[in-house]
């Protein structure tokens, strides 16, 4: 029976162990009538392997090479006292100079990261322990007990010949952060993070809890561009033994210094509203997070999951998956020379996305390397100025606005032309770009933006690209809206509540000039009802249909678990795509489902040296040596679909087929 075994089943992993620390347990077990014990590191006896011990004994070996902790400093199942009853604690490191007193605590017990916690504020508060520390062998947290009320993340725990100061005080620039990313050493995501300073402290602090932690990350943002310009640079979004006061006034002008990089965001003088004590529990959880990578997936992730608690799913508008828009921006293939929008916005994943295509095929092109904070490091000349000119998105929704141009800002070098616009009431809009306060911050986009219209009504537009997740949920019935919109009519006659979606498929072909083409998901229920069929004549009159592309039903859950596909068209032209009767549409339907079905994502399973592969290329047993989940180049995990190959990480899928059957009808773009 091989660890895999063990641990199957259970919450337990081994993921964060080396293959050496591993191999090193694998040569202590033996068997009992079949059954896996092994000689204790600590108590010096036999013992069953359970996948709780497991994870307990190689990370006692850990403790002992590693950080050096001697042996006869380590207990297991140490005594707690409440009142009468005792409970005991997994593993105690005891304190050098008094071996009665407990110094750090390890939680293995609690698989969840949650329970392991609140069992060690217990645990740390009847002892007097300094420093706690839980896992479960896929990931880890560690903390310091700064009162009875409040923990506080820390990067890691101090070498046995440490002091904590040592490790809150060094230096710390930003190749330090990218080598010890929280992220990749905890295996948490940054979401996951959020949930437990909600848990801890956001929940009961009485702020907004979206704005509170979009200062932080917007703050922290800020300071890690400036240390991947200055990689001498020490970061400041770090708590190194200041008091809570003092470090809210360093975190409070960092942030000030954000807003007057990149404005348009916040409001002038704009306060950090947590108090002293939660801000250093948050800043403790956030300073060893690298927010920056390839493609901001990160930052992306968190902000969609503030978003979608606070007003998103309200509006039937639910973010899309960044796998899902990486397909759609493959299959379209942005150019540098081309002007790409986004009508239904969000946090702009669509633009942003394409961003980084055209970025890649620019630095390919002028033989510049592509680094691992390109995002972050400043660009040349040719990619901000495509930034700056030729993308545009739109979104109804001020949060969703704020927090695309904030990557849109980063993207464009402090510059953007991301509009606060309803995008179906476009006759108002004389209206809303009159006001003074929505002048201050989008005059600089909006007169970018008016270029590319060609009627003076707003009524039509000239861009190549559009992708858009439009909203489903609702009906609009304002009367001054629908008679603006042809599919607001059936048999010559006007409806009197239209669908939100239809209206913004009429609305997106408006944007398109000639030959400009569109990804739009949709309802799948647009294809397939009878009653729909006006739609579907709508769009095959004006459009070549290029794909539908079906999507798994959890793509969108745990908001919506409705079935939906993305449509490819491009409108007809003489030139880049002549009117034809009979042409070939490509069809394809996601198989991998990418989350379960509670909305969590599923990860493809690293590929083990000597296994079979399945159909996508990689292994999705469970084995010791294929125990870690695929990466991407940035340690990220890459999650388990079939819509494009993940920059050949996986076998191709629909992106790479579709591809080639471009070429192969002599599509204009490809």
């Amino acid at each position: 029976m091989g660890l895999s075994e063990i641990l199957k089943d259970s919450q337990y992993k081994i993921d964060l162990f080396t293959e050496q620390e591993i191999k090193s347990l694998e040569e202590r077990i033996f068997y009992k009538e079949k059954t896996p014990y092994l000689k204790c590191i600590i108590r010096d006896k036999d013992i069953k392997l359970t996948p709780e011990e497991v994870v307990r004994q190689v990370y006692t070996e850990k403790l002992i090479k590693k950080y050096n902790y001697p042996k006869e400093r380590i207990v297991f199942e140490y005594p707690i006292y409440f009142g009468r009853e005792a409970k005991r604690a997994d593993i105690v490191i005891r304190d050098k100079d008094d071996l009665n007193v407990a110094y750090i605590i390890v939680e293995v017990k609690k698989p969840k990261a949650k329970d392991g916690r609140d069992q060690l504020k217990s645990y740390t508060h009847a002892t007097g322990a300094t420093m706690a520390i839980w896992t479960n062998g896929e990931s880890i947290t560690f903390h310091h007990r700064k009162n009875p009320n409040y923990f506080e993340d820390i990067p890691d725990i101090p070498l046995e010949s440490q002091k904590l100061e040592d490790i809150l005080q060094r230096p710390f620039n930003m190749d330090d952060l990218i080598r010890e990313d929280k992220l990749v050493k905890s295996g948490k995501s940054l979401k996951q993070l959020i949930e437990e300073m909600e848990d801890e402290v956001l929940a009961n602090a009485g702020v907004d809890v979206f704005e509170e932690v979009f200062k932080l990350v917007f703050a922290k943002l800020y300071d890690e561009q400036l240390g991947a310009t200055d990689k001498k640079r020490n970061l400041e979004f770090r708590n190194t033994g200041l008091t809570d006061i003092q470090l809210k006034d360093k975190i409070q002008k960092l942030f000030e210094k954000s807003c007057k990089k990149w404005d348009g965001v916040f409001a002038k003088d704009t306060k950090i509203n947590l108090t002293p004590p939660h801000l250093a529990i948050c800043v403790a959880s956030l300073e060893g997070v690298k927010l920056f990578n390839s493609n901001l997936d990160v930052v992306d992730e968190a902000f969609e999951y503030l978003i979608s608690k606070s007003s998103k799913g309200e509006k039937g508008q639910f973010f899309t998956p960044r796998y899902v828009i990486d397909m759609c921006v493959k299959m379209l293939n942005p150019k540098e020379t081309e002007y790409l929008i986004d009508t239904a916005a969000g946090s702009s994943g669509f633009t942003v996305h394409g961003i980084f295509h055209v970025w890649k095929n620019l630095l390919a092109e002028h033989n510049e390397p592509i680094s691992h904070l390109f995002t972050a490091e400043a660009k040349p000349y040719y990619c901000t100025e495509y930034v700056q000119n030729n993308v545009f998105s739109i979104d109804f929704d001020e949060k969703a606005v704020r927090v695309g141009r904030t990557l849109n800002l980063i993207a464009g070098d402090g510059q953007t032309n991301v509009l606060h616009l309803n995008t179906l009431d476009y006759t108002r809009w004389d209206v809303t770009t009159k006001e003074d306060a929505w002048n201050e911050t989008y005059v600089k986009g909006y007169a970018k933006f008016k270029e590319l219209k060609n009627a003076k009504d707003f009524s039509s537009f000239n861009f190549d690209i559009l992708m858009a997740n439009p909203p489903f949920a609702g009906d609009i019935k304002e009367s001054q809206i629908l008679s603006r919109y042809n599919l607001a009519q059936k048999n010559g006659k006007p409806v009197t509540a239209v669908g939100r979606d239809i209206l913004f498929i009429e609305r997106n072909l408006s944007f398109l000039k000639p030959g400009g083409r569109m990804a739009i998901v949709l309802p799948q229920g647009r294809f397939n009802n009878s009653s729909d069929k006006y739609i579907r004549d709508f769009i095959a009159e004006r459009c070549r249909i290029l794909a539908v592309v079906g999507l798994h039903g959890n793509t969108f859950k745990p908001h919506t678990g409705t079935k939906t596909s993305v449509l490819f068209v491009q409108k007809w032209d003489e030139k880049l795509c002549p009117k034809v009767d009979d042409y070939n549409i490509f069809f394809a339907t996601q198989k991998l489902e990418g989350k379960d079905n509670s909305g969590e994502k599923l990860y493809f399973k690293a590929i083990p040296p000597k296994s079979p592969l399945n159909e996508m290329g990689t292994y999705s047993g469970s084995t010791t040596e294929g125990k870690h989940a695929l990466c991407d180049d940035y340690g990220h995990p890459i999650v388990y679909h079939d819509l494009h190959n993940n920059d050949g990480k996986t076998k191709d899928c629909i992106a790479e087929a579709f591809i080639e059957f471009a070429k192969k009808e002599g599509l204009s773009f490809f």
